[in-house]
Parts: C-alpha cells; sequence; structure tokens
C-alpha cells in the first residue's frame, strides 16, 4: 500500500481542481465562484496535534492564549509536557478534559516521520487510537499536514452544508451520505474538500442562505 498522490504545491490543487470541474458541473460552478483554490498545507508532527487539541470546542482567541502559555513555559514537546503533568498544564490554562488529552498525545510517542510514508488508513488509525483525536482531527491533519489528495472530513458541517448547497440536495446530507458522494471524487477528495470549504464561505455571503 501507498500514501497515494501527494499535494505539495498550488500546481497540485490546480491540477485536482481542474480534475474535478472536468468531471462535475456543479464543481466546475463552484470553482468558477471560488477562483483559485488556497494550498492551505500546514506543518505535521506533535506540534499540530497539541494545537488540534487546544483548539477543540473553545475560541480561537482562548486557544491562542493558551497555546501562548504553552510556548512561555516551554510545553512545546512530548518530553516537557510529560515532564510538566496536570499542574504544569494546568498552569498553562488547560481544561481538565484537554489536560488528559495533552498528557495521552505525549504518551502515545508517535512516529510523525514514519506516518508521512503510511497509508491512509494507517495515519487514520494511528491517530485515532490516541484519546482527544476523533476522526475529524485525523483526516485534516492527513488533508493538511500530510498534503494527502485523496482523503476527505465527511463529518465536517461547513462541508455538509456546502454540498446540501451546490448539490441542490433536500437536505445536509449525513456523514455516510457525504463520504458515498465522495468516492466518485477520488482521487482528488481533499480538493473537493478544499473547494467545498472556499464554496462554502461564498454561498453564506448570498442573500437568502441561512
Amino acid at each position: 500500500m501507498t500514501t497515494g498522490r501527494i499535494i505539495t504545491c498550488d500546481a497540485d490543487v490546480a491540477e485536482g481542481a481542474a480534475w474535478l470541474a472536468a468531471r462535475s458541473t456543479q464543481f466546475a460552478a463552484a470553482l468558477k465562484a471560488t477562483g483559485p483554490l488556497p494550498l492551505r498545507l500546514r506543518n505535521d508532527g506533535f506540534d499540530a496535534l497539541i494545537g488540534a487539541i487546544i483548539s477543540q470546542q473553545v475560541s480561537v482567541a482562548s486557544a491562542n492564549a493558551m497555546r501562548t502559555k504553552m510556548d512561555a513555559a516551554g510545553l512545546t514537546d512530548e518530553a516537557a509536557i510529560t515532564a510538566a503533568g496536570e499542574e504544569g498544564l494546568r498552569s498553562a490554562g488547560l481544561s481538565r478534559q484537554k489536560i488528559r488529552y495533552a498528557l495521552a498525545l505525549a504518551d502515545a510517542r508517535i512516529d510523525y516521520a514514519a506516518l508521512r510514508h503510511a497509508p491512509n488508513a494507517d495515519v487514520i488509525k494511528t491517530l485515532t487510537a490516541v484519546p482527544g483525536v476523533g476522526l475529524w482531527t485525523a483526516q485534516i491533519y492527513a488533508m493538511f499536514s500530510l498534503g494527502r489528495a485523496d482523503v476527505f472530513a465527511e463529518g465536517d458541517l461547513a462541508l455538509q452544508e456546502a454540498s446540501r448547497i451546490l448539490f441542490d440536495l433536500p437536505e445536509r446530507p449525513k456523514p455516510k451520505q457525504l463520504a458515498a458522494m465522495a468516492e466518485s471524487w477520488s482521487p482528488w477528495r481533499s480538493v473537493a474538500a478544499r473547494t467545498l470549504f472556499s464554496y462554502y464561505r461564498i454561498a453564506k455571503q448570498r442573500e437568502g442562505i441561512s
């Protein structure tokens, strides 16, 4: 098994967008509205996942404040977080649940370098085995930290709502329904996700769309 296509640059995203537009009038219309899609690549590794855990169910401002405190305290890697323990993480502003998740992630000692070469299913399985790292977080990590071209986050509400609007569906598709729809967007499902994320913002600005 292989990783499949890896997105590394804007040209890769443009290639995927052209593939989708050629096969779907809906995607062609969405891409005409959005213009060139963002690359959206970010760093991988422990830092990316601890950031995702910190950001769960809090405002951007709160997450940034916690991150600033953690950085100031040197809580930036597994060893430091393990050594800080519950008290040190509480001092950085983490809730009891986030403390448990942060310590679990540090204790997992994931081989992030190996994940770069692992099949998509193995990436998802490895990450979701860690408490606090759900399917959505693992899929977003695979898409935007590892650049996987053929991963989709069917549980994302923005993707569900954008799909409802773009494909004129009677209601927002459930995750299983959206995953089934996304099968036809392979091998560029993560570019389909980029398209839908961008289209969602445009659609929500149009008068009369709730």
